[in-house]
C-alpha cells in the first residue's frame, strides 16, 4: 500500500497540474507566513487544505487566484507559471463563504456575467446558463433574486457560477461555513458529487477537519505556514506524523512518557502518571526520548478477551458515561489523565460501563502511536 502511494504521488508530481514550487509569502517582508511550500496536485484532485486560523491555508488558496503575489518561488497551472498572470485571466472558478453574488442581478444574470466578460456570445450564453442550473438542481429559479433564495440555494448558485465558463480549477474559501449543520453535511457530498461528475480539480479551504476527512482525495494539514502532512483522509486518521496532526484531526488521547527500549519494531514507553504501554515508534528512536502517545478513542479495548496475549495494559477509573445514541463516550482516569475518552458502538451486546468502575484497558501496538513529546 505504501508503495502504491508513493507511485501515485511521484505521478502527481510527474503530471502536475496544480504546482508550489518553493513558494514564501511575507507581508512585511521579515515574517513569512508561508515557507517553502512546495506541493503537487494532478488533473482532477480534489485536495483540501485544512489548518487552524493563521496557518496559512488561505493564503496559499489567494495566491494560487491571483489576489496575492508571492514573495518568492512560482505557482504553476498546467506547466506554465502564473505568478505574473492577472486573476481574471487565470482561468479559474472561484467560491467564497459569504456568496459574492450581485443582489440587483437574477441568478441567470449572475451567472451570465463571466461569460459575458468573456464576450462569448449571447445564445451560447444562456445554453451554458441553464446547462449548469440543470447541474446543481436549480434550474427553476433562474430568475430569481439572490435574496429570494435560501443560503444552501445561494451557494448552489456560487458553485454554479464558478463552474459555468467551464473552469477546470476551481477554488473553494470554506464555502459551507454560513450553513447549518444538516444542510452543510448535505452540500459536502454535493459538492463532491458535481466535482467527480465533471472531472474538475478543487482546491478547498476549511478548517473544519470532518469537512476535510469527508470530501477530499488529499488532505494538507498546515501549521505555522508549513504543511505539516499531506496524505489521504484515512492515512492523516490513522497515521498521524506528529502531534499536531494527531490532535488537530478527530479526537485524539495523549499520554506523556519516556522511552524505556525499541525491539522488533515496538517502543515500550514508561507513562509519567505510571504504567508500561506498547506502542509504533513514529518519532522516537532511541531509549531515553520523551514521547507523547497518541491513541484513538475507538482503538481502546476494555474486553478482555480482545487483548492480545502478553499485552500491557492500565488500569483506569470509570468517571462519566455519555449516551450518543449510535455511540457511547465514557471519559476515563488513566495514567494522571482526567480526560481519557473511549467510544464505542451502541450494539445489543454493548457494556455500559459505570462511573466508580474501575477496568484494565489496552490496545494494538499499532494503533498507538510514540509521536514528539
Amino acid at each position: 500500500m505504501e508503495q502504491y502511494r508513493e507511485y501515485v504521488l511521484a505521478e502527481a508530481q510527474a503530471k502536475a497540474f496544480v504546482e508550489f514550487q518553493r513558494v514564501q509569502k511575507s507581508y512585511d517582508g521579515e515574517i513569512l507566513v508561508v515557507k517553502d511550500l512546495n506541493l503537487a496536485m494532478p488533473r482532477g484532485e480534489f485536495l483540501t487544505l485544512l489548518g487552524p486560523s493563521g496557518s496559512g491555508k488561505t493564503t496559499c488558496l489567494m495566491m494560487l487566484a491571483g489576489f496575492e503575489t508571492a514573495t518568492h518561488g512560482d505557482i504553476m497551472l498546467d506547466g506554465i507559471s502564473i505568478n505574473n498572470i492577472p486573476p481574471h485571466k487565470r482561468g479559474i472558478g472561484m467560491v467564497f463563504q459569504n456568496y459574492a453574488l450581485f443582489p440587483h442581478m437574477t441568478v441567470a444574470e449572475n451567472l451570465a456575467f463571466p461569460l459575458e466578460v468573456r464576450k462569448i456570445p449571447k445564445s451560447e450564453r444562456e445554453a451554458k446558463v441553464k446547462r449548469v442550473l440543470e447541474m446543481v438542481q436549480m434550474g427553476q429559479f433562474g430568475g430569481r433574486r439572490p435574496a429570494q433564495l435560501s443560503g444552501g440555494q445561494q451557494q448552489r448558485v456560487a458553485l454554479a457560477r464558478a463552474l459555468v465558463f467551464e473552469a477546470e480549477l476551481v477554488l473553494m474559501d470554506e464555502p459551507l461555513g454560513a450553513l447549518d449543520k444538516q444542510l452543510r453535511e448535505h452540500m459536502q457530498f454535493e459538492i463532491k458529487r458535481i466535482a467527480n461528475n465533471l472531472g474538475i480539480t478543487v482546491v478547498y479551504v476549511t478548517h473544519d477537519q470532518t469537512e476535510a476527512l469527508t470530501m477530499s482525495d488529499r488532505v494538507a494539514v498546515f501549521d505555522d505556514g508549513r504543511i505539516q502532512q499531506l496524505a489521504p483522509p484515512d492515512e492523516l486518521y490513522e497515521s498521524p506524523l506528529n502531534s499536531f496532526v494527531a490532535q488537530f484531526i478527530g479526537e485524539n488521547n495523549t499520554l506523556e512518557g519516556v522511552v524505556k527500549e525499541i525491539a522488533n519494531g515496538v517502543a515500550l514507553v514508561q507513562l509519567d502518571g505510571g504504567g508500561l504501554i506498547d506502542c509504533n515508534p513514529v518519532n522516537v528512536s532511541k531509549a531515553g526520548e520523551r514521547t507523547r502517545v497518541s491513541i484513538r478513542p475507538e482503538r481502546v479495548e476494555f474486553n478482555k478477551e480482545r487483548f492480545q496475549p502478553g499485552a500491557h495494559t492500565l488500569t483506569a477509573e470509570v468517571l462519566e458515561f455519555i449516551y450518543m445514541g449510535d455511540i457511547f463516550r465514557t471519559r476515563l482516569r488513566v495514567a494522571g489523565n482526567d480526560n481519557f475518552i473511549v467510544k464505542t458502538r451502541n450494539a445489543p451486546d454493548q457494556v455500559r460501563l459505570v462511573p466508580g468502575a474501575k477496568i484494565d484497558i489496552g490496545w494494538l501496538p499499532s494503533d498507538c502511536r510514540a509521536l514528539d513529546a
